[in-house]
C-alpha cells in the first residue's frame, strides 16, 4: 500500500463509491481506495448487516493500514411505494384504458391490483398523476372513491408484481423513516458510520425527526429526490449537514428538461449555506458494462465539478458493474482533468459565496484571500467541529485545505468536503504551536516543501468550538 504523503489527493472534489456484489472483498475495497475513492457508500437498500459489517470492517482496516480518513455513508431506504401482486405475475396496460387502484390484496388483473398505501388514496384527486415502474406507465387520478382510486392510463405498457410508484403532485403524509430504515439506522450508528443518506425527505420536518435519532453521533445527508422537497430547499439544507443530489427518483417525477436546472439550483444552495453537496446517479451508467463512458456521460461528471459539487458518485458502476476499479480511476481523470482547467478556476472565482457577517466567515474568506495574494501551498484549518475547516472550503479556494482535527470522527466527515485533506492529531495550546504543527503537517502529508508558505486559521482559545478568530502565515522550515 502507498505510504501517506502518496495518499493526497490532487483534486478537489471528492468521490463517492458505493460497495456492493462487485466491491466486497478487501483487494477490491482497496482498489477503490487506491484509484480514487473518498467516501464509501452502504446502500441499505440491498445486503444484509453481516455484509454491511464486513465492508465497515475492510475500510476501517484499509484507513488504519493508509493513515488516511475514510468517510463511510450509510444510505437508509426510505419508505417505498409499490403497487401489489398479479394474478400472472404481469400484465399489460392499454393507453386509455380504465384502471383501478385499491386497498384489496387480491392478486390484480388488467383492470385492478392493489395500491397497499392508504395515504396515496388518501392525498389523492381527480387530475393527480401516478408514475409507475419508474416513470414508464402514467396514470391520471379520474375520480377518487373514498376505499379506491379510478385511473386513466395516459401512458400504457407492461407491468409486473411490486413495481414502484412515485407520486410527483402531492405532499404525501408518510414519515421519511420506516421501522426498517429505524432498525437499519440503529445498527450503522452502532458501527460508526459517519454518514446517514436520508431518503424520501420532502419536509424540514422529516429532518428533524432523523436528527433527533441519530443525536449527533453522524452527519445527516439529505437526499433532494420529491419535488416537494424543492418547495422548501432551503429549510431543508439548513437542518441537514450535507445533501446529495438524488437524480434517480428526482429525474422520474420532473420532466427530463427540469432536472438539470434543479441540480444547479440544490448545488448552488448547499454551497450558499456551506453544506457538502453531493451529485448522484447515472453519472457514469455505461460503465456498468463497458470498459470506457460515453462522452455524455463524461460531460456530466464534468458539469457537476463546474457547479461546484463537493463530491460526484457511483453508485451501481462500482456496487454491481463489470468495471468497478476502472470506473472510479475515469471519475478521478475527469475530476482531475476539469479542475486544471482556467475556466473552471475562474467560475470557483466567480461563484463564491457572500459573507454571512460573523467573525468565522471572515476569516475564512480572508484565509482564501491571502493564500492566493501570496501563492501558498496550503491553507491550514484548525478546528474541532469541522466548521472552520467548511468555511474555508466554502470559498474554493485555489489550494488545498489541511483540517486538523482532534476527533476522529469529524475528521473522517470531513473526507467528504471540497478540497479538504483531514489529519487527525492534537490540539495546540498556543498559536505558535498551531503554526509549527501546521507547517510540519504540511510537509509531513506532501503538500509543502522547505521555503513554501502555509496560511493558518485557527482560533484562540483553542479547542472551543466557533472561535476561529486568527490568521497567521508560516514559512515551512
Amino acid at each position: 500500500m502507498h505510504d501517506r504523503p502518496k495518499m493526497r489527493r490532487h483534486r478537489q472534489t471528492k468521490i463517492v463509491a458505493t460497495l456492493g456484489p462487485a466491491s466486497t472483498d478487501a483487494g477490491m475495497i482497496g482498489r477503490l481506495f487506491a484509484t480514487g475513492a473518498d467516501v464509501f457508500r452502504l446502500n441499505f437498500s440491498h445486503g444484509s448487516h453481516a455484509d454491511h459489517a464486513a465492508n465497515i470492517a475492510t475500510v476501517r482496516a484499509l484507513e488504519a493500514q493508509t493513515g488516511r480518513q475514510i468517510g463511510l455513508l450509510a444510505d437508509v431506504q426510505g419508505p417505498k411505494l409499490r403497487v401489489g401482486r398479479f394474478a400472472g405475475g404481469r400484465v399489460h396496460l392499454s393507453t386509455g384504458q380504465a384502471f383501478i387502484l385499491d386497498q384489496d390484496p387480491t392478486p390484480g388483473n388488467a383492470r385492478r391490483v392493489q395500491l397497499p398505501h392508504p395515504e396515496i388514496i388518501a392525498a389523492a384527486r381527480g387530475g393527480t398523476t401516478l408514475l409507475l415502474d419508474d416513470g414508464k406507465l402514467r396514470l391520471r387520478v379520474s375520480h377518487n372513491r373514498g376505499g379506491h382510486l379510478e385511473c386513466d392510463v395516459v401512458t400504457g405498457g407492461p407491468l409486473s408484481d411490486r413495481k414502484g410508484v412515485n407520486v410527483p403532485d402531492i405532499l404525501l403524509q408518510i414519515p421519511a423513516l420506516t421501522e426498517k430504515d429505524r432498525r437499519d439506522l440503529d445498527f450503522a450508528l452502532d458501527q460508526g458510520v459517519d454518514f446517514i443518506g436520508l431518503s424520501f425527505v420532502q419536509r424540514p420536518e422529516d429532518v428533524a425527526e432523523a436528527r433527533s435519532i441519530v443525536g449527533g453521533r453522524a452527519w445527516i445527508v439529505s437526499k433532494i429526490e420529491k419535488p416537494q422537497a424543492l418547495d422548501q430547499l432551503e429549510a431543508i439544507i439548513a437542518l441537514s449537514d450535507a445533501v446529495m443530489v438524488a437524480r434517480g427518483d428526482l429525474g422520474v417525477e420532473l420532466p427530463p428538461e427540469e432536472v438539470p436546472l434543479a441540480q444547479k439550483r440544490i448545488v448552488r444552495a448547499s454551497r450558499e449555506a456551506g453544506k457538502p453537496v453531493i451529485v448522484a446517479t447515472q453519472m457514469l451508467e455505461s460503465m456498468m458494462t463497458a470498459p470506457a463512458p460515453t462522452r455524455a456521460e463524461a460531460s456530466d461528471v464534468a458539469g457537476a465539478v463546474f457547479d461546484g459539487a463537493d463530491a460526484v458518485m457511483l453508485s451501481g458502476e462500482t456496487a454491481a458493474g463489470q468495471y468497478p476499479a476502472e470506473a472510479v480511476a475515469m471519475m478521478d481523470r475527469i475530476v482531475s482533468r476539469v479542475e486544471q482547467d482556467p475556466g473552471w478556476r475562474q467560475i470557483m472565482d466567480a461563484g463564491r459565496a457572500s459573507a454571512d457577517g460573523s467573525i468565522s466567515s471572515a476569516i475564512a474568506a480572508a484565509s482564501s484571500q491571502v493564500a492566493r495574494s501570496i501563492g501558498a501551498c496550503a491553507i491550514a484549518a484548525f478546528t474541532s467541529s469541522g466548521k472552520t475547516a467548511l468555511r474555508v472550503a466554502r470559498e474554493r479556494p485555489g489550494q488545498p485545505v489541511l483540517a486538523i482535527v482532534t476527533e476522529q470522527a469529524v475528521a473522517r466527515r470531513l473526507a467528504l468536503a471540497w478540497g479538504v485533506h483531514a489529519i487527525h492529531a492534537q490540539d495546540a495550546r498556543t498559536m505558535a504551536e498551531a503554526v509549527a504543527r501546521a507547517t510540519l503537517l504540511a510537509r509531513g502529508e506532501g503538500f509543502a516543501v522547505n521555503g513554501d508558505t502555509v496560511v493558518v486559521a485557527a482560533g484562540i482559545p483553542f479547542g472551543q468550538a466557533g472561535t476561529t478568530n486568527s490568521l497567521r502565515v508560516a514559512t515551512v522550515k
